[in-house]
Formats: structure tokens, C-alpha cells, sequence
């Protein structure tokens, strides 16, 4: 279903791992993911996104039991603490949707893969009419989702996450899916400057008419064209500059480490733009 009208979200990362690459975003017990979406929504997320999976460059493989483990607790725990608020999960597995959808159905699916890793996922999404998150990228999850990291040589980086993006939402509509936020993939199969080049076009993928996904927070592309680190304030500082930047662009989601950053970027520009 595709949406003529943007909306403007803030998405909080909250990570049920050991692992994710940005530390203060990890809340492995049950007490620190509810102190952690207590905080996120005090600062205004609209939406709690809770992965039991890191796809960060280097992580290890996780097995679907023990995904499975982390995500419901941490949904469990979201849900006790913060009943009205929208939570989506991070995961290209079918089993996890399944369990995760079967006891909570308003739950967002957040496939990084747009449901080509596991065939299964389009039909258990549809069915429980879950809304998807479809992102691009190039690659497998095989070996902690790796070579989905390895930049790719493209002829026209924007054009072809375009036509990706509008031909997989097309399919996925077809079987059943009833909303598609579609996502560009920033830092998945893209070099810097094709991050940077990706994020100039973001208005070629919003006027597919879907709403869009920005996923840029303390990414490397970032850090590293300052010659930064992950945690620094110049980090932050940037990845709040290109939200603005792909808030110009369209883009109805952000999906953020940074909540009460991100919220007051978002309100401003609303303000800014009498929207």
C-alpha cells in the first residue's frame, strides 16, 4: 500500500545483543531493555525497534533459538513498560516473525534482507498483516550477514536501489503485504562516497510513493569521513545534519541511537516548514 502522504517518525534502536557496533544501544537483561524503552520514549521515539541479531561488520552468527530468546524478552519487556507504543522487530528470519507476530500481531517486521533470505517471511507477514520494513542491500546473511557489508560496483547507486526498492515492494504488496516501508540500505553493499552519493538521490526513492526508511545513525561512512569515532559528539553532530537532509528528501522515518536528537530535528523541521 503505498502512502501520498509522508509521515515523520523517530524509531529507537534497542538491541538485545552482546554485540551491535554502538555499545549504549545494547541492553542485554530484561532490566536494562526496559530501562532503555522507558528512556527512548520519554525522549519521543514513536517507534521501539528491538533486534536479538547484530548484522554489524564482524558479528558472529546467532542461532534462531537464541534470537528467539532475546527478542521475546526484550518485546515482553517493551510491551510491560510501554504499552501504546509501536514496536517493530529486526529480523529476516521467518521463525522469529512468526513467534513474535503470533503473540503480539502490531508488530512492524524489519527485514534487512526484504524477505529474500527466508522465503517463508512474505507469508507469515501477510498473513498476520504486519506492516514490512523492505531494505535494500547485496548479499547473504550467511556467516553473521558479512558479505551483505561488501561494497558492490554499481552504474547508477541511486537508480539501481531505486528499481530494487519499487520492483521488490511490488511483489511484496502481491502477496499480501499491506504496508511497505521501503528502506535504501545505507552502509549495507555501499562504499563511502556511494552512501553519500545514495543520500543526495533520497528524493528518487521517496517519489516511489512508499513511505521511506533512513537508517544512518553513528554509521561508518559518517565516522569515518571525519575521522571519528562511533561514540563521538562530531558523530552524532553529522548524523543529525544528513537526518536533516534526508528529512528534505522525504524520508518519513529515522530509524535513530539518538532519540531526543532525532525528535528535536524532526520537530524543527516540521516547524522550519510549517508542516
Amino acid at each position: 500500500m503505498k502512502h501520498p502522504a509522508p509521515y515523520r517518525k523517530v524509531m529507537a534502536i534497542v538491541n538485545a545483543t552482546p554485540d551491535s557496533f554502538y555499545a549504549p544501544s545494547r541492553v542485554e537483561c530484561q532490566e536494562a531493555v526496559a530501562r532503555r524503552v522507558a528512556e527512548v520514549v520519554a525522549q519521543g521515539a514513536d517507534i521501539v525497534d528491538i533486534g536479538g541479531y547484530s548484522t554489524r561488520p564482524g558479528a558472529v552468527e546467532v542461532a534462531v533459538e537464541e534470537e528467539l530468546r532475546r527478542v521475546l524478552s526484550a518485546v515482553e519487556q517493551a510491551r510491560r513498560v510501554a504499552p501504546e507504543v509501536h514496536i517493530s522487530v529486526d529480523t529476516f528470519r521467518s521463525e522469529v516473525a512468526e513467534a513474535v507476530l503470533s503473540r503480539w500481531s502490531d508488530i512492524i517486521i524489519n527485514d534487512i534482507t526484504a524477505g529474500e533470505a527466508d522465503e517463508r517471511m512474505v507469508d507469515v507477514v501477510a498473513h498476520w498483516g504486519a506492516p514490512m520494513v523492505a531494505m535494500h542491500t547485496v548479499g547473504t546473511t550467511i556467516g553473521g550477514a558479512q558479505s551483505m557489508h561488501a561494497p558492490v560496483e554499481y552504474a547508477d547507486v541511486v537508480a539501481e536501489v531505486r528499481e530494487y526498492l519499487a520492483r521488490r515492494a511490488e511483489w511484496l504488496t502481491s502477496k499480501g503485504v499491506g504496508e511497505v516501508i521501503i528502506d535504501p540500505g545505507f552502509g549495507f553493499a555501499k562504499n563511502v562516497e556511494q552512501n553519500y552519493e545514495l543520500m543526495r538521490g533520497i528524493g528518487e526513492i521517496t517519489a516511489l510513493g512508499y513511505p521511506v526508511l533512513v537508517g544512518i545513525s553513528r554509521k561508518s561512512f559518517i565516522y569515518k569521513s571525519l575521522g571519528t569515532q562511533p561514540t563521538d559528539n562530531a558523530t552524532l553532530a553529522a548524523t543529525t545534519a544528513l537526518h536533516w537532509e534526508a528529512l528534505c528528501g522525504g524520508a518519513a522515518v529515522l530509524r535513530v541511537h539518538d532519540v531526543a536528537e532525532a525528535r528535536a530535528t524532526v520537530d524543527m523541521f516540521e516547524k522550519t516548514h510549517r508542516l
